[in-house]
């Protein structure tokens, strides 16, 4: 099989092109082709072209009509309004280009022609404590990003910054000196008992700290051997780290997601560097000293009262806040990693402290047309209530609790119908996991990122509607029609007829490699969720119409609509794979 398709093998792109080739003074005007309620496509185009050329668009339009020469690609072609294009394919087109897209194990979805290093900072939890709801987008939004720009041949890295240094981390630390033996060894217990020994040293460290005033002081005094890289301190932070890297693992491992050792780097691997930023920073003018601290000035960022908001890159007292941790992360993945671009998916509550962040490296040349930064900033997890979600208690929601409760939920769905096709037990609790971690993405990824969205677990694991679950079963239904169909097997028929529904799921089939590079350019996960959705939507359609099995249609006919099912259950399976989901092949 072919490893790279062209874009040029789409029914589209050959309509394209045949517009270009009928009217050469276009040169490389965009004959921007739109699918259409009226034919296959409209092309609008030719009324900006005929503006820059100063002609009639409607005699523009004729002229193109005349000229195209594509019978076996154009079965009519209309005039319509001021100057616009009503284009019908042929079927033959159709099916033809699909054969040629079954026939590519990328499905036409063609390679980035100059790939770069994209380094993605996501997934960032906090050592020490539990992760909750509002860790949930950053990790399903990053990963997902990570999988659509991996597919088109971008090198990624992905760093998850978790908070690992800090006042707190001296608390801790001193608490763990004066009682020794309360933290047990990383490798000696799982995740939720990792998660149970921090919490508990956590809470009677604080309680400590707040009622003994001796206590906080050494507290304070054992930040600064911690900073200053004391011995005993580090052993101590680091069982702190390694035992949060356990808690943090089993997350993940449920969230079915994969996480690498080497690309958690926390703030603490920044701490040498921060010195450096800053005196770079104040040696090149970009930072300046005010009233003792080392802060960046911008002129159209203004408090209440009109003042200009700092970036604070170093305090008075001289110890280092987030942005010389960030700016010194921005130095080494440019520096380090050879970074062409990089993502940001962090809460959008902190978009104007990453505004801040990115002039002031560009500023200081770390950021330019070479090397460039985008915030992904995320909105928040409601509940159904459509309020910020929280407990009956008016606590954060733990993740670990969210994750398991809509996998209950969803085995309980498949449980359901578990019985009619035979499921064991092990495969109901496979695909309950599938099922109940594929809504939970799901619902975050087809949401636009910057946009707030509501956390209800029945919409979630309904079969009905815009949800992963309706996808999935779309998905196991294609591959029960394809073991049925075991005397047949797909094969394009380009001298058949094909029904609406047939052509209808061929155009949207067709324009997946083009959806998938425009919604990767754009970091625009909910764009393949929307696609995806659209897809088993017209599949459900074509099924109710078209029939496959039952009653049996003729040989060819039945050939030409296994291979609709076939490029339609790959094309389900790729995109939600990119999308950190699957597709059980049962349900």
């Amino acid at each position: 099989m072919a490893s790279v398709h062209s874009l040029a093998s789409t029914v589209q792109q050959r309509l394209a092109d045949a517009l270009s080739a009928a009217l050469p003074e276009a040169g490389s005007t965009d004959p921007l082709l739109r699918r259409s309620d009226r034919a296959d496509f409209q092309a609008n185009g030719i009324l900006a072209l005929a503006k820059k050329l100063k002609g009639n668009p409607r005699e523009l339009a004729t002229k193109v009509t005349d000229a195209l020469a594509a019978p076996d690609l154009l079965k009519d072609v209309e005039v319509s309004g001021p100057g616009f294009l009503n284009i019908t394919l042929t079927d033959r087109a159709i099916i033809e280009t699909l054969a040629a897209r079954a026939a590519d194990d990328r499905l036409g979805v063609p390679l980035k022609a100059n790939p770069g290093v994209t380094v993605i900072d996501y997934a960032q939890p906090n050592v020490a404590k539990e992760m909750h709801v509002g860790h949930l987008r950053s990790a399903v939004i990053g990963d997902a990003l990570r999988g659509m720009l991996d597919f088109t041949g971008e090198k990624t890295v992905g760093r998850h910054h978790i908070g690992d240094w800090g006042t707190q981390f001296g608390m801790l630390i001193q608490y763990l000196i004066e009682n020794p033996g309360e933290l047990a060894p990383a490798d000696a217990v799982d995740g939720e008992q990792a998660m149970s020994n921090l919490n508990r040293v956590y809470k009677a460290s604080r309680a400590v700290f707040d009622s003994d005033e001796e206590f906080k002081e050494r507290a304070r005094k054992r930040v600064v051997a911690l900073q200053s890289g004391d011995k005993e301190t580090l052993e101590l932070w680091q069982q702190f780290v390694d035992e949060s890297k356990v808690y943090f693992y089993s997350v993940f491992e449920k969230l079915d997601m994969e996480i690498r050792d080497d690309e958690i780097v926390g703030e603490s691997a920044y701490n040498d560097l921060m010195p450096e930023t800053a005196r770079l920073l104040e040696e090149s003018g970009v930072a300046v000293r005010s009233n003792g601290a080392l802060v960046v000035f911008f002129d159209e960022i203004r408090g209440k009262d009109d003042q200009p908001v700092p970036l604070i890159v170093q305090k008075a007292d001289g110890g280092f806040g987030y942005a010389a941790s960030d700016l010194s992360a921005i130095r080494n993945r440019v520096t380090e990693l050879d970074a062409t671009t990089l993502i940001y998916v962090v809460d959008v509550r902190q978009s104007l402290h990453f505004k801040m962040v990115f002039e002031t490296a560009r500023r200081a040349g770390w950021l330019g047309d070479d090397v460039t930064a985008h915030n992904m900033g995320y909105g928040t997890v409601l509940g159904a209530d459509g309020k910020p979600f929280k407990t009956r208690e008016g606590e954060t929601v733990k993740l670990e609790d969210l994750l398991d409760e809509a996998v209950e939920r969803a085995t309980a769905v498949v449980r359901e119908k578990a019985e009619k096709i035979g499921l064991t037990e092990e495969e109901i609790v496979e695909n309950g996991r599938y099922v109940g971690i594929g809504a939970v993405k799901y619902a975050d990824l087809s949401t636009s990122a910057n946009r707030d969205y509501k956390f209800d677990l029945d919409q979630m694991v309904s079969l009905n509607g815009d949800t992963s679950v309706y996808l999935q079963y779309a998905y196991a239904r294609i591959k029960s029609i394809l073991r049925k169909a075991d005397d047949a097997t797909p094969a394009a028929h380009p001298e058949l007829e094909l029904a609406p529904a047939e052509r209808a799921l061929g155009l949207h089939l067709d324009a997946f490699g083009e959806l998938l590079t425009e919604a990767t350019a754009e970091y625009a996960p909910h764009k393949l969720a929307a696609y995806l959705y659209q897809l088993a939507s017209l599949f459900t359609t074509f099924y109710d119409q078209c029939p496959v099995i039952k009653p049996r249609p003729e040989q060819d006919v039945v050939e030409n609509r296994l291979l609709l099912c076939e490029l339609t259950a790959r094309t389900l399976h790729q995109g939600m794979a990119l999308l950190g989901i699957r597709t059980p092949e049962r349900l």
